[in-house]
């Protein structure tokens, strides 16, 4: 891996499209192995050394960040300020952010967790970005305020993006105030109870800041009853208000014939840390995504019945992992099952040797590889790695 002194970064990206030679771009690299394998590998650029928090509008609820900054290190910066980016830690951090890779990292790999339930996803805190593209040029889109919506499309397109397009060096972000009292419940029972609950929330006036589902066996990691779950975080200015959620989710839940566990925001956060996953070299780790009404319905399939799996109740959107011993058959079983759902399933990390495709072509397939010529005419960045494209070099 190459870390350049910032300074010499555009140099070395021109250098590098000079010659044809293909890159991928990288922030601390601790999730490079997610997605499909990369060909041509040897060059991996890295931009660890831009890791400046740039500017932090306090008043304006913004701040400004060079790629490499870790985004433990950002969130410890805003904890000061009492604010907070709205981003859950990704998959396979550690409760206290420790592992949790780059700003850059996290908007290339574009992923939420539950908290997206309140606050919406990565792509909605991003407000400016700036980059290299693959010659070396540099290139900037929106601003450093709430408001500004200038280069809307480029910030977004890059969100997620996984490095095909070029290398992000900078972004600004909003942040968020921190809720001074937090409050949570851990709903067990049935699935169909379960997802009556969840239905009611979601049409109630109730704002929760997650409510996730979980498979029996993360409930029994977490030492709860081997049964399906709902696990909901609550967040506001008052204690009182609160309570008066809680009891109301309570009532509700104890008339569906629901147990309930309210958590304080201890053990909230030690609930919550479970469901960060615990990466298993050689294992799998799934990315789900369906219909928020066909969760339940997802969540009772067979071969999801001994994974842990935390789905948000509704996004549609979570994560499953198991070790290798689960057979690859299973998991193109799993994805026949969210294809049939209108959803679709990424396998981001499978056992040595494994040939289950990343991602299958999506409809605007075209779009996407015609965008790509226009950014990476020589096919250089992440090569083989084009999201929503399951053999990008294939003629």
């Amino acid at each position: 891996m190459i870390t350049p002194e910032p300074h010499d970064l555009a140099d070395l990206v021109q250098a590098l499209h000079a010659e044809g030679t293909p890159w991928l771009p990288a922030g601390s690299g601790s999730r490079l192995h997610w997605g499909p394998p990369v060909q041509d590998t040897s060059t991996v650029l890295s931009c660890q050394r831009l890791n400046r928090i740039l500017e932090h509008a306090v008043g304006d609820f913004t701040v400004t960040v060079e790629a490499g900054t870790p985004l433990r290190d950002l969130q410890e910066t805003l904890r000061r300020q009492n604010q907070w980016l709205t981003i859950d830690w990704p998959w396979g951090s550690d409760a206290e952010g420790h592992g949790a890779g780059t700003v850059g990292g996290l908007v290339a790999r574009g992923m939420a967790g539950g908290l997206r339930q309140r606050y919406l996803g990565v792509r909605d805190q991003l407000i400016g970005i700036g980059l290299l593209r693959a010659d070396g040029v540099a290139a900037r889109a929106g601003g450093k305020v709430v408001k500004n919506v200038a280069g809307y499309d480029l910030m977004r397109l890059f969100t997620g993006s996984w490095g095909s397009l070029g290398l992000i060096t900078e972004v600004t972000l909003r942040t968020s105030p921190q809720p001074p009292e937090r409050r949570g419940l851990l709903l067990q029972g049935e699935l169909g109870p379960l997802d009556e609950l969840r239905r009611w929330l979601l049409s109630s006036s109730l704002t929760p800041e997650l409510i996730d589902w979980w498979s029996p066996a993360v409930a029994t990691q977490a030492g709860a009853d081997p049964q399906h779950a709902l696990l909901l975080g609550l967040a506001s200015v008052s204690d009182a208000a609160l309570r008066a959620q809680c009891l109301e989710i309570r009532t509700r839940a104890e008339q569906l014939g629901l147990r309930g566990q309210p958590l304080d925001p201890e053990r909230l956060e030690a609930l919550r840390a479970v469901a960060l996953g615990h990466p298993e070299p050689g294992g799998w780790l799934l990315r789900f995504g369906t219909l928020p009404s066909e969760t339940s319905a997802l969540l009772a399939e067979r071969v999801l019945r001994d994974l842990p799996v935390v789905l948000g109740a509704g996004s549609g959107l979570g994560d499953g992992w198991a070790g290798s011993e689960l057979p690859a058959y299973r998991v193109e079983e799993l994805r026949r099952s969210c294809v049939a759902r209108g959803g679709v399933l990424t396998v981001l990390q499978q056992p040595p040797g494994g040939h289950v495709p990343a991602w299958d072509d999506v409809p605007s397939k075209p779009m996407i590889e015609a965008v790509k010529a226009q950014f990476d005419p020589k096919q250089q960045l992440a090569r083989g790695r084009l999201p929503g494209v399951r053999d990008p070099l294939r003629p």
